[in-house]
């Protein structure tokens, strides 16, 4: 950075374009002045200015207080007002701002430039003296709070005392001089927790101000948001210095926050909350119940209905949901702020379709309008509706869906047992922005304050939370740990559900159904699939996974598993047969005990995929994991000695100890397994292929017709494996079709997983029909890391301390095991050109990854079932994006 650097910008030199320099909100505002729209004057400093602070130990960059100075100064000459003034006083907010929107996330303070010296001319400007003296009891808590480091709760108390000392409710019942009183002694409590007074200098503390925004952009809850959602900490955030215009100059004065449309349900519709004689935190901080938007039209109906006009006006300008507050300060509207709201999936679906019905965006912004992460949301359950309990308390339906938990009522001890995979349900009078990690992990969020653009609600909504807000009545115990509803007590442990969709709340688990995918859902899934270029199949291996995975747009099996055929009770007994035999022939009779049950479970997995392709993965786990614990059968054997077991009974378990001990291995993930313990009994790929092949013509003779199949060699390595267990599988192949006398197009291909194969796939590709690529074991083995002990050890600490951008399971590590896959990719097609290359690790779920798959020049990405709508919108922005 130069000292000719440019870090302010008055409210007329911006527009929505600039918004990485801007902020959201700095951008927005311009944007809404540029077209008409009325707002408060401003100047807002740039993202860069804080990038700079914060890469240099928080010291501003040259020139930057210069620059703010000159900003506030042109802010003073174009309203006539002066920042500190006895004559005619300007009083600002200064707000942070990023470029992406991050509720609550950082600091704000109001009322900044009331002091001593101007609050009575406040008053008499305003010929309002209470309204004068909250402004400046508010400032002193903020500034305290957020600039000074004072701990919240050093005013919330001496508030809550004047008011029971005075008995009253609210905040808007104490009078002029009880809020001078409150006011004299915020100063007292300020200057005591600091030792000292704080400046009185109203030039000195907006520079402190500006320094503090930029400061909570580092903040912890500001670190766990971005992480959740994906946001670079180095873009930092802007801040805007705004003229203040007031809500709280009485009953002709109100603050609001309301949406162009229901951020719940999508429905063009009026939503929002307002309350007179307030200030904006009163809202969204659930300071004080809102009322309901609606209501406003009775009191203030000509800004009523400018209100309605701008929301419309900003709607068609922006062409999305607007997520706007306002402020009407004695009947005149002002508008802070708007942005593209928060919304939840069904929301969005719903939104977008509107949209291009209404002829405001096209099919393709449709598609980049939707975030695949938030299809999960609609796929997950509701409360069945023969479900008849009472609910026991209802509030406000505040993010929708339904939450079975336990009870929590501390954001540290939600945030660990969600992390230990409890289900919990946090239960706070309301939420705060320091509250986001235990948010982020609950079932839901159920709140005794606040409505439905209260904090909670907001964040809900944003992460796909189920969220009941502002439920009457409840009385909470936080340090207790219980909620007493009605006349009952619920402490920590005990189960609630919550109906985010209706705001009720029922006393234990209430059963759940599957989500029912409507007709919105569907239309965005046409419109992805005929964007996009990647196919799209799943990972299934039994009827129901496959029904369901075609029910949700999948187009075939990218993986079936054989391993957890074998599993099953009917067959486990065969199985360790298999294992234990001395001979071949032994082996063989087990294995012919075995195939017709494999071919069972092949038939009914093509049943379900009936002309579509069905790839199926030959054996792939080493055998010891069909065979008891070493441990388990070591103490059996010892107590069947020690207690006078029978001798059958004791030879048999002595066998089965003493092939457990041959078959164990020091590291079985990299032992004998896949087509390692197929080259040592090659009899077991034979049984396999045969069922298949016996299962397809099954299925063909029955329906008409049947599957692609797709024959998957696991674990390769070299070439000379493939080719061994490829004549193996073709072999069998053969053998049973012209048993049959029938013909059947198939493949035989195999599974890149190994760091070798990547880099020698142009000659594993002479084996080979196809590859998939299985980034799992990829993953584990192109980092040489092992997934469990690497996710409960040391994976969580690397993504926390930033050493990894994010979890290598959870996204592709692009840089390396992705390099890995283009490796593959392109080796294999130099090889064979028209080569079909997919992947079927859950990566292929992960909309990320699934870009990276289509920039690689895959074929296709199989994924779980319910995660299929997500990879097929995500695979379709993919497309769109390189467009």
């Amino acid at each position: 950075m130069t000292d000719q650097t440019k870090y302010v910008y008055d409210l007329n030199e911006g527009d929505a374009s600039l918004k990485s320099l801007l902020g959201g909100k700095g951008a927005n505002l311009a944007e809404m002045n540029r077209i008409g729209v009325p707002v408060p004057d401003a100047f807002t400093v740039t993202t860069q200015a804080c990038v700079a602070a914060m890469n240099n130990g928080g010291d501003w960059p040259e020139g930057l207080r210069d620059q703010v100075e000159a900003g506030l100064a042109r802010l003073e000459e174009r309203t006539g007002k002066k920042l500190g003034s006895q004559e005619n006083p300007l009083l600002v907010s200064i707000r942070s701002g990023a470029v992406f929107s991050m509720p609550g996330m950082m600091d704000t303070i109001l009322n900044l430039g009331i002091s001593d010296d101007t609050v009575e001319s406040v008053a008499a400007l305003a010929d309002n003296e209470r309204f004068a003296w909250d402004c400046y009891r508010r400032f002193i808590q903020m500034y305290g709070e957020v600039v000074e480091g004072i701990a919240p709760n050093v005013f919330e108390d001496a508030l809550t005392e004047m008011k029971e000392s005075k008995g009253v409710a609210q905040d808007t019942d104490l009078t002029a001089s009880d809020l001078k009183e409150l006011t004299l002694h915020f100063k007292q409590l300020a200057n005591d927790a600091l030792g000292g007074h704080w400046t009185t200098d109203p030039k000195e503390q907006l520079m402190r101000a500006v320094n503090a925004v930029f400061k909570s952009w580092l903040n912890p809850r500001a670190e766990v948001y971005r992480k959740s959602q994906g946001i670079s900490r180095d873009l930092g955030t802007a801040v805007n210095v705004q003229e203040m215009v007031f809500g709280n100059r009485g009953e002709t004065s109100a603050t609001g926050v309301c949406f162009s449309r229901n951020p719940s349900t999508g429905a063009k519709e009026l939503y929002g909350e307002f309350l007179t004689n307030a200030q904006g935190e009163d809202v969204v901080a659930g300071i004080r119940t809102p009322r309901d938007l609606a209501e406003m039209e009775a009191e203030l109906p000509d800004a009523f209905h400018e209100l309605l006009a701008t929301m419309e006006k900003l709607e068609l300008h922006n062409k999305d949901m607007q997520d706007m507050e306002f402020t009407i300060e004695d009947r005149k509207l002002y508008m802070l702020q708007t942005r593209n709201g928060k919304r939840t999936a069904a929301a969005a679906v719903k939104t977008a379709v509107d949209m291009v019905d209404e002829g405001l965006i096209t099919t393709d912004e449709a598609l980049l309008r939707i975030n695949p992460s938030d299809l999960d949301a609609l796929l997950h359950p509701g409360i069945d509706p023969e479900f008849s309990g009472t609910a026991i308390v209802k509030g406000l339906p505040a993010s929708p869906g339904a939450a079975v938990g336990a009870l929590s009522f501390d954001a540290d001890d939600a945030a660990e047992r969600g992390g230990r995979g409890e289900q919990v349900i946090l239960v706070r009078y309301e939420t705060t922005p320091d509250d986001i990690h235990g948010v982020m992990v609950a079932q839901g969020v159920l709140t005794a304050h606040g409505g439905m653009t209260s904090h909670a609600a907001v964040v809900a909504r944003g992460m796909g939370i189920t969220c009941v807000a502002g439920a009457p009545g409840i009385k909470i115990d936080a340090a207790g740990g219980t909620v007493t509803i009605g006349d009952k007590t619920y402490g920590t442990g005990d189960t609630l559900t919550l109906n985010g969709s209706t705001g009720e709340v029922f006393e234990g688990a209430a059963p759940l159904v599957p989500p029912s995918i409507n007709e919105d859902f569907e239309k965005v899934g046409e419109w992805a699939d005929a964007a996009r270029r990647l196919g799209v199949r799943a990972n299934a291996e039994n009827f129901e996974d496959a029904s369901k995975a075609r029910e949700l747009g999948a187009e075939g099996i990218g993986l079936a598993r054989t391993e957890h055929m074998f599993m099953a009770a009917d067959r486990l007994p065969s199985v360790r047969k298999m294992i234990l035999a001395q001979n071949e022939e032994e082996r063989a009779a087990a294995l012919e005990e075995i195939l017709p049950l494999q071919q069972a479970d092949f038939e009914q997995i093509f049943t379900a995929m009936k002309g579509l392709p069905v790839t199926v993965r030959l054996l792939d786990p080493p055998l010891h994991e069909f065979l008891p614990n070493l441990v388990d059968q070591s103490l059996l054997v010892q107590k069947l000695e020690l207690t006078g077991g029978s001798d059958d009974d004791l030879n048999r378990e002595r066998e089965t100890l003493a092939q457990v001990k041959r078959l164990h291995e020091q590291n079985p993930m990299l032992g004998t397994r896949g087509c390692r313990l197929a080259m040592l009994y090659p009899s077991i790929p034979d049984m396999q292929a045969r069922a298949i092949i016996r299962a397809a013509l099954a299925v063909l003779e029955r329906e008409g017709e049947t599957v692609g199949v797709e024959i998957m060699i696991p674990l390769v390595a070299f070439e000379s494996e493939l080719k061994t267990q490829r004549d193996i599988v073709v072999k069998a192949v053969e053998d049973e079709l012209q048993q049959a006398g029938k013909t059947l197009d198939y493949t035989v291909g195999t599974m890149i997983e190994i760091p070798r194969a990547a880099v020698t796939a142009d000659q594993i590709a002479n084996q080979a029909d196809f590859f998939s690529f299985g980034t799992n074991d990829l993953t584990q083995t192109g980092i040489g890391i092992s997934r469990d002990d690497a996710e409960a050890g040391f994976l969580g600490a690397y993504v926390d301390g930033e050493v990894i951008p994010s979890n290598p399971f959870e996204s592709l590590d692009a840089d390396g095991v992705g390099q890995l896959v283009q490796i593959g990719v392109d080796k294999g097609r130099s090889t064979k050109p028209q080569l079909k290359t997919g992947v079927c690790g859950e990566h292929g779920g992960d909309p990320k990854s699934v870009e990276f798959f289509h920039r690689a020049g895959l074929d296709y990405v199989s994924c779980s079932p319910f995660r299929v709508p997500i990879a097929r919108l995500a695979a379709a922005r993919a497309a769109l994006r390189e467009d």
